[in-house]
């Protein structure tokens, strides 16, 4: 399911990364969600929910790392 707000991301979300990177796993879950609907267009078996946290999490790697146990902006 999308997420409306920062707030009703999940707690691992919104207890570890800063608050820009939040801002992008939302709209990118979301974007994903919407985009892979149609199961043909996805490569995997695996859900649609499945694959928006995968691409989320590669586009907040994309602009950030782990250091340590948080995270920092590249």
């Amino acid at each position: 399911m999308p997420y409306s707000t920062i707030a009703d991301l999940p707690d691992n979300i919104k207890n570890n990364l800063p608050q820009h990177a939040q801002e992008i796993y939302l709209k990118s879950f979301n974007n994903a969600w919407e985009e892979y609907k149609d199961p043909s267009k996805r490569k995997t078996d695996e859900s649609r929910e499945e694959i928006a946290h995968k691409v989320a999490w590669s586009a907040v790697k994309k602009k950030y790392h782990k250091v340590g146990d948080h995270w920092e902006e590249k």
